[in-house]
């Protein structure tokens, strides 16, 4: 549980209906495996000490006392599986009413009872036959001559990790319009653990599998959905043992259902430490404090894992190529109508863009396109600034030149060498000296021909720079910081990346789109620093700064989730292993680390733009933080990773 994380499974044992004996035997057996693969939450499926098909029989007494003598042989076989929370289904008896309970059980002990709640009795199904639906105020009831709570508001707390918050409920509790796990997790459940046994028809499992994961994201929590499989009767009904494990809305492991084996497990890594950062982000996740729930402690150590989880390497890009696409057209369409409406409210008549060949331009143009077409404008209203100085290069030049042309724009060239040079004589600097001023000198130089161009042709000037540059501070304070309205402000480069693929995917134009996969191809850079004497670019960005996919990777788990520095270090460490060394992913995690903080007073005077994603840093929406505030926590975190590590 390092970082806190928390190795978890769903188990569906092969049973035998009313032999509660061979299948407390298969019980134990998938303890003993969860035990194995390090996992400390196992959630089993409804009533499996018995299985969930014994109808009529759950009224027989021999079947009532053998169920108990099953939890009492699990509870002691628990004994000697350490630092390992069970939950398992069977019925009991209570004040002469049964009840199908979900039993909980840590090292010999039996630390609840939770009852199902709401039984279904329409259709395949008739509970309420046998059983009596449960309560919620927990009463203490004798099991095994100890004292046990019993009620469905009942929450198990980890006193060694207190984002560790367990609530269960059974089956068909989750299917109604009020579940306890809504309760559960307004007390503070960050993990709900669901006992089941559903059946399978056609159509089910994709419903269910949608249940859960939306379970999962409204209440901001894990869901653990644990169900009957083989072994239970089939007379009138089948069971799959579709098994699922979700964490806030995403589906982290899935079992086969109708699997050709014994058993059907599955296991996975949940981040409670992510799941309560986002609870503390959220201010209409509104909890509660009752006197009707019980808050039972156990306590389980932390377990240091090697992770089963994964990480996306681009946490901003889906991986699936129809999802791709699909959120490029819905990116550039949030662009386009940002855009739009900022042209029809300011009445602008022309859009005024620095075009270098270069990626993030690129994109800007194309929405920019995108925009004119939507406002039923003229094209040729949209000014293209080409402005050459000391680093352009052939490549980028054309590529912008053919950008223009190919897409029906006005293209305008003004070589600002000159003027840079009046500066430099003005404030007597040394043009062989390609310091700081050297390079800003010529942005600032461009933002002022692209604003003064603006006011010509009744304009607006549309910024290029992407939410990964801003993130890193890496533009020139009121030079390429400066517009009036930045298109690409909450876009990562490794998205802007995709955008400008898909456009040349979908575009019918050949040249159009040769050009735009060749910007695809060129090294990200500012061109600010003479070409190599072969005309190429000298002055690459990611030799400068670092890698954007991992710049990107650091900053949706530091925004996002909060990821502190050892645990990002980490995950990067864990998901770019074939990529990366580790010394290389510490040296650009502690770059990210110091520039996010030192550059923050670029953030806080930025210019309108339109918000795309979960992560944006505009000070007037999802980042407002002080100019001025210290990195020197986050700072010593990442000297505790270098000295443990030994790097220099």
């Amino acid at each position: 549980m390092e970082d806190g994380f928390l190795r978890a499974a769903c188990a569906t044992p092969k049973i035998k209906v009313a032999d509660p004996d061979y299948n407390t035997t298969e019980i134990i057996k998938l303890m003993k495996r969860a035990q194995e693969e390090e996992v400390s939450l196992l959630v089993l499926p409804e009533l499996c000490i018995t299985g969930y098909t014994c109808n009529d029989l759950f009224y027989l007494k021999k079947l009532q006392v053998k169920a108990l003598e099953s939890l009492e042989k699990i509870k002691e076989e628990s004994s000697d599986i350490k630092q390992f929370l069970t939950f398992v289904g069977l019925p009991f008896v209570h004040c002469g009413k049964l009840y199908n309970v979900a039993a909980a059980v840590y090292e010999g002990k039996v630390l609840g009872l939770i009852p199902k709640r709401f039984l279904p009795n329409y259709s395949e199904f008739y509970e309420r036959r046998q059983f009596t639906p449960g309560f919620k105020k927990p009463v203490m009831v004798n099991l095994f001559g100890e004292e046990v709570p019993f009620g469905s508001n009942l929450l198990f707390e980890n006193e060694k990790m207190p984002e560790m918050v367990v609530g269960a409920e059974i089956c068909e509790d989750l299917w109604v319009p009020n579940p306890p796990s809504i309760e559960h997790a307004l007390h503070g459940a960050t993990v709900l653990v669901n006992l089941s046994g559903s059946n399978e028809t056609i159509g089910k499992a994709a419903y269910r599998k949608n249940l859960v994961a939306n379970q999962s994201a409204r209440l901001v929590a894990a869901y653990l959905y644990a169900s009957a499989g083989e072994g239970e009767s089939t007379q009138d009904l089948v069971f799959g043992g579709h098994n699922l494990i979700a964490e806030n809305g995403s589906v982290l492991a899935e079992s086969v259902r109708f699997e050709n084996t014994d058993e059907h497990f599955i296991v996975s890594d949940l981040d409670l430490e992510r799941l309560v950062a986002d609870r503390v982000k959220f201010s209409t996740y509104e909890t509660e404090e009752t006197e009707d729930y019980v808050k039972v402690a156990f306590s389980m150590e932390r377990k240091p894992l090697e992770l089963k989880r994964s990480f996306p390497k681009k946490p901003f890009v889906p991986s699936d190529n129809k999802e791709r696409d699909s959120r490029c057209q819905e990116i550039l369409n949030i662009q386009t109508y940002g855009l739009k409406k900022r042209m029809e409210h300011t009445n602008c008549k022309s859009a005024v863009i620095g075009i270098s060949g270069g990626l993030d331009s690129t994109l800007a143009l194309l929405v920019a396109v995108r925009t004119f077409d939507a406002l039923k404008m003229d094209r040729k209203q949209i000014t293209c600034v080409t402005m050459p100085a000391f680093g352009t290069t052939d490549r980028t030049y054309n590529n912008a030149v053919t950008l223009t042309e190919k897409l029906g724009c006005t293209l305008r060239e003004i070589n600002i060498k000159a003027a840079v040079r009046q500066h430099f004589a003005d404030i007597s600097h040394d043009e062989s000296n390609h310091d700081v001023t050297y390079e800003n000198s010529q942005a600032r130089e461009r933002t002022q021909i692209l604003m003064d161009i603006a006011n010509q042709t009744n304009g607006m000037v549309i910024g290029t720079g992407d939410l990964s540059e801003l993130a890193l501070g890496w533009a020139t304070y009121n030079g390429d910081h400066m517009s009036m309205y930045g298109v690409n402000a909450s876009v990562p480069k490794t998205l802007v990346r995709h955008l400008v693929r898909y456009y040349a995917d979908t575009v019918d134009n050949e040249e159009l789109k040769a050009a735009l996969l060749d910007v695809l191809d060129t090294p990200v850079s500012p061109e600010l620093l003479p070409p190599t004497g072969d005309g190429k670019i000298s002055q690459k960005t990611e030799d400068l700064v670092g890698p954007y996919e991992l710049h990107d990777f650091f900053l949706y788990h530091f925004l996002r989730f909060g990821y502190t520095p050892k645990k990002l270090y980490r995950v990067a460490c864990m998901t770019f292993a074939d990529e990366y060394d580790a010394s290389v992913v510490y040296k650009w995690l502690r770059t990210f680390t110091w520039r996010f903080f030192a550059q923050q007073f670029k953030r806080s005077c930025l210019p309108d733009g339109p918000k795309v994603g979960s992560i944006a840093v505009s000070p007037r929406g999802d980042l407002r933080m002080p100019s001025d505030a210290s990195s020197a926590a986050w700072m010593a975190e990442l000297d505790e990773i270098r000295d443990a590590n030994g790097f220099t």
